[in-house]
This record gives C-alpha cells, sequence and structure tokens, in this order.
C-alpha cells in the first residue's frame, strides 16, 4: 500500500449500495485511490424507496475521522448527507485542523430523490462559515435554488462563487439538460456539455459525480481537466445499464 493514494468519504450508508458511503468507495477504487470512509447516518433505503434516516451522533463521527487521521495520509475528502449545517462545519473545521491543506468537496444532499428531507430548520450564517472552509460545493439545480430561497439562482451562483468553486450539475435544468456548470476563480464559468445523446437515471448519480470529483482532485488534475473528466465518468455510470443501480468501471 506504499504507492496507493488515500481519500475519504464522509457520508451515510445506503443499504442499497447506489448511493452513499458504498458507492463513493466503489468510484475511489474505479479512479485507483484506496477509499476510506466515515459514516453519519444509517438510512433505510433501497434504490427506489427511502424509508428512515437515523444520525450518527456528532462526536462519533469527529471520533472516526480522528482516528483515520492516525494512521493514513489523507488529500482530499468528500462529503455527503450531514445531520444539519453545524455538524458540517464542525467536521470540516476538524478536518482542516487535521491537515490544513485537505481539499474539502461538499455534495449538499438537502432530499432523497423519494422525498426525505434531510435537513431542517438551518442557520445559513453556519453554512457560509462551511463554505468558506471547501473546495468545491456540488449541488443540482433544485439543490441550489432551495440552498438560499431569498435569492434567485443567479444571486446564489454569484455569491458561493465568491466563496469556493461550484459544479453545478444539470440534470435537473428545464432548459439544455444535461448541461453541467463550473464556476471558479470567483465567476468564471466553464461549461461541460453531456457526452452522449442519451443517459439513464440512476440512484445515487449525484454521490458519484461527487466522488469522481474528489478523485480527479486527489490524482492532481487541474480544475477544469478534473471536472471534465468527473463528467466522463459520470455518464459512463449512467449509461452502464439501464436499470437504476450502476457499474463502476475501472479507468
Amino acid at each position: 500500500m506504499k504507492n496507493k493514494k488515500y481519500i475519504l468519504t464522509i457520508a451515510g450508508l445506503d443499504p442499497s449500495s447506489g448511493a452513499g458511503l458504498t458507492s463513493d468507495i466503489k468510484t475511489f477504487e474505479a479512479h485507483g485511490l484506496y477509499g476510506v470512509s466515515v459514516c453519519t447516518a444509517v438510512t433505510v433505503q433501497n434504490d427506489i424507496d427511502f424509508k428512515e434516516c437515523v444520525w450518527i451522533d456528532k462526536q462519533i463521527i469527529l471520533n472516526q475521522i480522528k482516528v483515520l487521521f492516525e494512521r493514513f495520509d489523507i488529500p482530499v475528502v468528500k462529503i455527503g448527507i450531514i445531520e444539519s449545517w453545524n455538524v458540517l462545519l464542525s467536521v470540516v473545521t476538524t478536518l482542516k485542523k487535521l491537515n490544513s491543506e485537505i481539499k474539502i468537496v461538499i455534495d449538499p444532499v438537502l432530499k432523497a430523490t423519494a422525498g426525505y428531507s434531510f435537513h431542517s430548520e438551518e442557520n445559513l450564517e453556519v453554512f457560509e462559515e462551511v463554505l468558506n472552509q471547501c473546495d468545491f460545493i456540488t449541488p443540482n439545480y433544485i439543490e441550489i435554488q432551495n440552498l438560499f430561497p431569498e435569492k434567485n439562482i443567479e444571486e446564489t451562483i454569484e455569491f458561493i462563487a465568491q466563496k469556493t468553486n461550484v459544479y453545478l450539475k444539470g440534470g435537473h435544468r428545464e432548459d439544455k439538460k444535461g448541461w453541467d456548470e463550473v464556476y471558479h476563480s470567483k465567476i468564471v464559468q466553464l461549461n461541460i456539455p453531456p457526452v452522449a445523446d442519451k443517459v439513464f437515471d440512476k440512484h445515487g448519480s449525484g454521490c458519484v459525480l461527487s466522488s469522481a470529483l474528489a478523485s480527479n482532485l486527489a490524482l492532481d488534475f487541474s480544475l477544469e481537466d478534473a471536472c471534465f473528466n468527473t463528467k466522463k465518468y459520470t455518464e459512463s455510470f449512467l449509461n452502464s445499464n439501464e436499470s437504476l443501480l450502476g457499474e463502476h468501471f475501472l479507468f
């Protein structure tokens, strides 16, 4: 394992393995990385139905993180579902203390596809502190509209892009469906068109995209190359079969 690069996912456990920790680990492995994981929630779900979410205590999450850093050199982390912005802030602050150079990719999962909401009342000032400490946030069009409800999409993008890089997923777009956009260097826009003419829906595709982006950053690709590679990998996953559970292919 001396030549292996490590990467961390902090996310929930999905029994179907389509999303969450196990999906992230499969994505990491496909990129030639060794994935370690911290569990934030145990969910009761399959690929079509979400029934329950049991949150892991914040201190247990932090303890899981600390024990991994005692053993492994971790340059990049992907963060998925988490109970609240306050818990998320504690997590990213701890990560920065353990490795001040760590790159943090956050997938701001607000609601499961089946309709289950992960966040209720939130302190947006706390979330702004989180944005200042992360390197990428990967919302879809529905999520970005709900992150700052008092702002429209353009205002939200401009506001977040002043703090961190934004990979805006285009799967929920009404216009130019499937076109992704990346905002970086304050507000430079990078358009990423679909790779295939048709893609099949997949449970956990958002998790796969964010973990693929984290993987490409861990492999030291430039920001633009990392984003284009992420798009290609995600569409390969979407088109791996016609079911809701995709397959991961080695790079």
